[in-house]
């Protein structure tokens, strides 16, 4: 047992403090000793899984802190602050937290990494300095309920690891990347909130079975996309959906395939109920959009809002205009049941004579690359709404949504449409309501849904607005009483009767079951 423990801790959690209550006890100068003397104690003797930063407390390091065995969980209260100390000096890749070894099961939560930017301006961001979390060759980690700040690399960086959730955590201003996984498989961020500085929020290098949903992306000026799929190589299957990309630098997506990604079969990328709002915003660079790919296969792009957005909303091209990127052919983007509204042209000055920005839908690749075009709502487009595709059953009419400026994209409907607290009518109804692909599935929208899915964020999901004149639907509230409530019970303040079955009576003023 090491000297420094001045106790035997309790199994299963070593606690490490500022105050001389821990297990180990720190002074705030190479506050790294102690901790890693704690790791290496949990990885020496199985009846433990836990180090435990105690806070308050700021526990400066001046080399990595090493999670050194599997089954182990590195975490904190949420003002203990692991903080690089100032001048550090390290060589590029050696991050803040590592691993050492193939090891799994290994959890990083609930403390904050501040990985002082301001006190290591001799570096360059983005070059792969002081990156805050980066484990090579491990099988299952969690990191999560992390603050993660003012840094010159990423935030979480895998290489070669498997089965990777990164969740509730934020992320504010480092040099690089919110989570970076490169040939790593089964990715999964959620819930995160990442305010880039430079590069992406969510990124993918060859990694496949990655999900990226309800996150809400923005970024400072200087910053990338606010998501990357990028692929050379290997089988990659990536599914974006639920997030909120507003503001961002670069492209709010960008999917890009580059040399050696050509075997058209190997690639799949979804892209759904997500909403983008003013992505693109770089003033430098002719690559910006909501959504843009080249190099990329079978991409559906379906029941997603763009508003707002700089140069087109969905866009296939490289780096230029003129530059034909990588070479190959036969790429497939297919773009359904989306509303593309108030599409900019994008801010940079350079644009030669010609050539329009602002559009809806663009193809700058029309030789390599095809779009299908299918049942959207493309409407206020500067440029024009559409380049160098054919969209024969698209609609171009105002959508309706019901307060775009303060970012609800519900559509409004005479029949209901929810607030986020109820249902309520409109004196209009959208025209994206029952307008998507016929053969599209409507299963998850409320009654009644017309038997065809609405255009949109909310097309084919819970909160989907109303069609026709059928019945309000029944309140949440409601349907628990349905399951609870014993016979006879009567409730005030709704207009439905279960009589037995499927079977629903119109009344006035009550609810009986």
């Amino acid at each position: 047992m090491p000297t420094a423990l001045c106790k035997t801790p309790t199994a299963p959690i070593v606690y490490v403090a500022g105050d001389g209550s821990g297990d180990f006890n720190c002074d705030g100068k190479s506050d790294e000793v102690q901790i890693n003397q704690a790791l290496k104690f949990v990885a020496e003797n199985s009846a433990y899984t836990t180090v435990h930063l105690k806070g308050p407390f700021t526990y400066t390091i001046n080399s990595t802190i090493y999670i050194q065995g599997s089954n182990t969980i590195l975490e904190g209260d949420s003002d203990a602050v692991v903080k690089l100390v100032n001048h550090a000096g390290w060589e590029t890749m050696v991050p803040l937290i590592g691993s050492k070894g193939s090891i799994s099961n290994v959890t990083v939560r609930g403390f904050e990494i501040n990985a002082n930017h301001n006190g290591n301006t001799e570096l360059s961001k983005g070059k792969g300095y002081y990156n805050c979390i980066y484990f090579g060759r491990v099988k299952n980690i969690s990191v999560y309920d992390m603050y993660m700040h003012d840094g010159h690399g990423d935030g979480l960086r895998t290489y070669y690891c498997e089965n990777i959730q990164f969740y509730n955590n934020k992320i504010y201003l480092l040099g690089h990347d919110g989570l970076y996984a490169i040939e790593s498989d089964n990715v999964e961020a959620w819930n995160n909130r990442i305010t880039c500085r430079i590069n992406s929020a969510l990124r993918v290098w060859n990694s496949n079975n990655v999900k990226f949903h309800d996150n809400f992306i923005d970024s400072y000026p200087d910053a990338g996309p606010g998501i990357q799929v990028q692929r050379s190589a290997d089988v990659m299957n990536v599914e974006i959906y639920d997030n909120l990309i507003t503001n961002t630098y670069g492209p709010g997506i960008w999917v890009i395939g580059t040399e050696g990604a050509y075997d058209k079969t190997l690639t799949s990328c979804y892209i759904h109920h997500n909403i983008f709002n003013g992505t693109g915003t770089n003033k430098n660079i002719q690559w910006v959009g909501g959504v843009l790919g080249s190099g990329f296969h079978n991409v559906l792009i379906e029941n997603n809002v763009f508003e707002g957005v700089h140069n087109a909303a969905v866009v296939n091209m490289y780096m230029t205009y003129d530059n034909a990127g990588p070479s190959g052919s036969g790429f497939t983007t297919t773009i359904r049941n989306n509303i593309i509204a108030n599409t900019t042209p994008r801010l940079t000055w350079n644009v030669r004579e010609g050539q329009g920005t602002g559009y809806g839908i663009l193809n700058c690749l029309p030789k390599s690359h095809n779009m299908v075009v299918e049942y959207n709502c493309v409407y206020n487009s500067a440029a024009g709404d559409y380049k160098n595709v054919n969209h024969p059953t698209d609609i171009n009419v105002d959508p309706l949504f019901v307060d775009s400026k303060n970012g609800d994209y519900h559509l409004k409907s005479q029949t209901g449409r929810w607030t986020g607290s109820a249902w309520v009518k409109d004196s209009v109804s959208s025209p994206c309501i029952d307008a998507g692909n016929p053969s599209s599935d409507y299963s998850k929208e409320p009654e009644d849904n017309g038997n065809r899915a609405n255009i949109g964020r909310y097309g084919n999901t819970i909160h989907a607005s109303l069609s026709g004149v059928g019945p309000e639907p029944i309140p949440e509230v409601y349907d628990n009483r349905l399951r609870e409530a014993s016979p006879d019970t009567v409730y005030q303040d709704s207009t439905f009767i279960d009589v037995g079955g499927d079977e629903r009576c119109q009344i006035q003023g009550c609810y009986v079951v």
